[in-house]
């Protein structure tokens, strides 16, 4: 079995790579450029392969797995490879799926990139396609002091049951999961198709189960399924929901309303449960699973550095060390529950690692947090099991590697996905808007607000919510407005008061106002001021959304917006941000659905 440099024979990888996979796909990219295959055919194969087509043609975006989000200093390394060798941009990009998308390789290098990442047991298997797809987990798990257990293992157990399963290869539309681990629920379950919170009921590990859930359009909360499934039937209970759905003539009818949450909306979740009982009484369910071969059993607790010593003084000669020490222990820094270790929080602007830093992170974690780390959906990475004295080392290294940002999980933080960068679906460039919120702002003073601070903010480049921004205090989708003589502005619609904090989940309101995109800066900080104003003291931003509805913030945006004739006062609001030509909207077909 493969092992990885410097942790042991007993690190297995999570998902099974079966080399001979690589090299059918390599054989097939032949056949296809041959003219073999159908386009449609084959796009279905190589997306069950991870590898998704770009708005670019003859372009590829490679997603690479990270099962509950984690990944080994090998494994960083061969990611930093990868873009290195494949990847134009020379960077990663860190998904709210806790993936990783490597942008504009060549079709012809996919399967030579497969390879050198299946090497250290990175697997693309079902990351695209209508397939059970990455599963994604808080990154606290196994170090969280709410946590009854443990779930990384089950998780691990999930994705290796469902890869290659005969049922979940071509279902009417893909399968995301999450399993949480405390009711605090940070992998945010209610936003997903299945989900899992573990529970300890008569002594016996189990989990509730919630199934429906999702954003894009018509987005919904999942449903309980059961108040307690045990880990020894969890499995079992997934899959009958995964062949009620699987073999649903009324969600192959609509490729756009086929998730399981259009399912359990039309059925009910009384009746999808019925009908999950009665799949259970079918032969197949009858069949054991061997859940111990299935369980990734890693005792990262035996690769933790000694903990010893207490936090040693800060001193740098850069004049500002001290005080930027203090301010990245504050909001990135946490104590796990195992007495003198820490969680240390690594703010990635974007989710954007580029080369180098993928290979400064590797060491990072070989010399500080037992050679692993943990992406979360945020799209930001966690190192577990540092040391408290070593603190001041790892923040002096992550400061080398311009990735010692302040303000995890806060305003600053802006989640966002690739938009017009590189998707099909993508109306607006949600990266540059990333920018400009940043940018925009760095000119609030937050120290003196912290509701302001705990705001958090999402964007994504079009209605399908890849940066989630149902569930933000603030969030943007891309949209397209008109301006002079019909020219196209792009823009954004605003959502307020959504919330996934401390087990609540709820969708903000969508409000009736377009603003163009370079003015959504100028909207976001007249939110912010309008909601300094009007606030009552202590008075969290979804409250005050909710006690005086949606109409103040549309008149306030309405009022800011200014759309000119295409001129050269007004040329800046027919581009997009980090565009210099004039915007039209090009939405090609996406390949979510195929």
């Amino acid at each position: 079995m493969t092992t990885e440099s410097g942790l042991g024979s007993r690190l297995r990888y999570v998902i099974p790579i079966e080399p001979g996979e690589i090299e059918d796909f390599e054989t097939q990219v032949k056949r296809f450029r041959a003219g073999e295959w159908r386009e449609a055919s084959f796009m279905a194969f190589r997306l069950r392969q991870g590898v998704y087509g770009q708005r670019q043609p003859n372009e590829q975006m490679i997603r690479i797995k990270a099962p509950y989000g984690g990944l080994t200093a090998d494994q960083m390394d061969a990611l930093g490879d990868a873009a290195e060798k494949y990847a134009p941009l020379k960077k990663g990009h860190i998904t709210t799926r806790e993936n990783v998308q490597i942008h504009h390789v060549s079709l012809d290098k996919t399967a030579e990139m497969l390879q050198m990442l299946a090497g250290v047991g990175l697997s693309t298997r079902e990351a695209c396609g209508n397939t059970v797809r990455n599963v994604t987990g808080c990154a606290k798990a196994g170090v969280c002091e709410r946590e009854p257990f443990d779930v990384s293992p089950y998780a691990a157990a999930y994705a290796r049951y469902f890869v290659r399963h005969p049922v979940s290869q071509s279902m009417p539309r893909k399968v995301k999961t999450a399993f949480s681990g405390c009711d605090v629920d940070c992998a945010i379950t209610p936003i997903h198709d299945v989900g899992f919170i573990p529970k300890v009921q008569d002594g016996k590990r189990g989990f509730e189960m919630v199934v429906g859930g999702g954003l894009s359009i018509m987005p919904r909360l999942a449903s309980t399924l059961y108040d307690f499934v045990s880990v020894e039937d969890y499995l079992r209970v997934t899959e009958a929901c995964l062949r009620i759905f699987d073999r649903s003539d009324e969600e192959r009818k609509n490729r756009m309303k086929a998730r399981i949450k259009f399912m359990v909306h039309r059925l009910g979740i009384d009746e999808f449960r019925r009908q999950v009982e009665d799949e259970l009484k079918q032969p197949w369910a009858k069949k054991d699973i061997d859940l111990n071969s299935l369980l990734f059993i890693d005792d990262e607790e035996q690769d933790a550095p000694i903990a010893k010593g207490d936090l040693p003084s800060m001193h740098h000669t850069n004049g500002e060390g001290s005080d930027a020490f203090q301010a990245w222990l504050a909001t990135n820094v946490e104590r796990q529950r195992q007495p003198g270790y820490n969680l240390v929080h690594v703010s990635i602007v974007r989710g954007d690692v580029f080369v180098e830093q993928w290979h400064q992170l590797a060491e990072i974690a070989r010399d500080f947090a037992g050679g692993r780390a943990r992406l979360d959906q945020q799209q930001n990475l966690v190192f577990r099991w540092v040391n408290i004295a070593s603190l001041p080392h790892i923040f002096a290294r992550l400061q080398e590697a311009g990735l010692a940002d302040a303000g995890r999980h806060e305003i600053t933080d802006i989640v966002t996905c690739p938009g017009t960068d590189t998707c099909k679906l993508g109306i607006t460039s949600s990266m540059g808007l990333n920018m400009a919120l940043r940018e925009a702002l760095s000119g609030v003073n937050l120290n003196d607000d912290p509701l302001i601070r705990r705001m958090h903010i999402k964007a994504s480049g079009c209605p399908n919510s890849c940066g989630q921004h149902h569930i933000a205090d603030i969030g943007f989708h891309g949209a397209a407005m008109k301006g002079g003589k019909g020219q196209q502005i792009p823009a954004y619609e605003i959502f307020l008061g959504g919330t996934y904090d401390a087990g609540e989940v709820n969708m903000g309101m969508r409000l009736r106002a377009r603003v163009p995109a370079k003015q959504a800066p100028n909207a976001l900080k007249s939110i912010l001021s309008f909601y300094q104003q009007k606030r009552s003291e202590s008075e969290h931003f979804r409250d005050f959304v909710e006690r005086i509805g949606k109409e103040p913030f549309e008149d306030l945006i309405k009022s800011g917006v200014s759309v000119g004739p295409l001129n050269r006062e007004n040329v800046e609001t027919y581009m997009d941000w980090e565009r210099t030509v004039i915007y039209k909207l090009e939405r090609g077909e996406g390949e979510c659905a195929v």
